[in-house]
């Protein structure tokens, strides 16, 4: 059972549903994205019937736009709870508290952040809404002359942020302060099967550019990657499934990992994979149709699929429009001169940046070699592939 919704669907998942028949909920999203008119389409009252009577039904979404949708009729399953159990970052803390018991966080109301003394915060920390996703409205505070600005910055944010979002996808009403995870970040799409073991999917490495950097610019996996976390993290998730209680249950987790290899969540994103379906790097990396192993229920055969690979690097680069450059200004972009700034480029995404801010996504192999080609990009504000309007 498969709900799709705004902003994205890839033609590697519509393809996945037409060739499976995998139930489709017929939306007003479906037709705004123009997908196939031949897709397995169920409306409302069917597809929430086919789901009735099952005790693990399996439903997945591309999107957090559908979680509204989930809460009003699915509210007979387990999934509204599990949703909230992870979208509100505090009360995710406070489930794994046992795991974490000297780990710092704070929930603050919008209406409060101008209250709070700045002495009595431990600096350096990280404020993001308690509801939210894709780094949007996500700050780094290292002392208290930042705080005075971050909350100035974000009372600026706060309209945007509310008005392009449901507040099941972003909620600016509430924030998390907590503590600096340190060590590097890496991405996990996982599911938990109907008996409640974790089936890791995907593992992906956060690239950044600098301590202070939030962006989603640069996501690299490997097969040294997939094989120096495999285990740890698929014992941290088999951990947090005996407090959390999950059946036939997809999510995009996120860590920290730290030198001493500590692993610490950041969040986790429910019932989706990496969003903007970015998650099909999986396919390129490793031929892993995540939608398939979701639904039915495979679990990926790491040893076999490792054990042919080499060093290189499968990317997927975010190509986000520099933040001083409004999109009116832009004639056009130069995606061919994109693309080919790659040593194999796989697959460009090309979106709509007037609307969304981002105009590609590309998914890319690097040999290790010619790694650096990755560090640049990630550095580059990415003026070179704009063609500009001249008046």
């Amino acid at each position: 059972m498969i709900i799709l919704d705004h902003p994205y669907v890839s033609q590697i998942l519509e393809d996945t549903i037409l060739k499976n028949n995998y139930p489709v909920l017929k939306n007003k999203a479906s037709e705004e994205l123009n997908l196939r008119e031949d897709l397995p389409f169920l409306d409302d009252h069917a597809f929430a019937e086919a789901i009735k009577g099952k005790d693990f039904p399996l439903v997945y979404t591309n999107s957090e736009n559908s979680i509204e949708w989930i809460s009003r009729n699915l509210d007979f399953t387990p999934l509204p709870e599990l949703i909230s159990n992870f979208k509100d970052k505090v009360k995710f803390r406070r489930l794994i508290k046992a795991m974490y018991p000297n780990f710092f966080f704070r929930e603050v109301s919008f209406d409060d952040l101008e209250k709070i003394f700045h002495g009595e915060l431990p600096y350096p920390f990280i404020i993001k809404p308690s509801v939210g996703f894709f780094s949007i409205g996500v700050h780094v505070v290292n002392d208290a002359a930042e705080w005075v600005k971050v909350v100035a910055k974000l009372k600026s944010e706060i309209d945007s942020l509310g008005r392009n979002f449901p507040g099941e996808v972003i909620n600016v009403s509430t924030f998390i302060l907590e503590e600096i995870i340190p060590g590097d970040e890496f991405a996990v799409d996982v599911y938990y099967d109907r008996a409640g073991k974790p089936v890791v999917l995907n593992i992906l490495k956060h690239l950044f550019s600098s301590a202070e950097d939030v962006s989603d610019r640069v996501y690299i996996t490997s097969k040294q990657i997939i094989e120096d976390h495999l285990e740890s993290f698929t014992r941290f998730l088999s951990k947090m499934g005996d407090l959390i209680e999950l059946r036939g249950f997809p999510m995009h987790i996120e860590f920290r990992v730290d030198s001493k290899n500590n692993i610490v969540p950041i969040e986790v994103n429910p019932m989706r994979f990496a969003g903007w379906c970015v998650t099909d790097i999986a396919w390129y990396a490793f031929g892993i149709n995540v939608y398939e192993y979701f639904f039915e229920q495979k679990q990926p055969d790491w040893k076999n699929i490792l054990k042919d690979k080499n060093d290189d690097i499968f990317s997927m680069v975010v190509a986000d429009l520099p933040g001083d450059i409004p999109a009116e200004k832009i004639r056009k972009i130069d995606y061919l001169k994109f693309q080919n700034y790659f040593e194999e480029p796989l697959e460009l995404r090309k979106i709509d940046y007037k609307k969304h801010g981002v105009f590609a996504f590309q998914f890319a192999r690097t040999s290790y070699k010619n790694r650096k080609m990755l560090e640049d990009i990630l550095k580059s504000d990415l003026k070179e592939f704009l063609i500009m309007k001249t008046r």
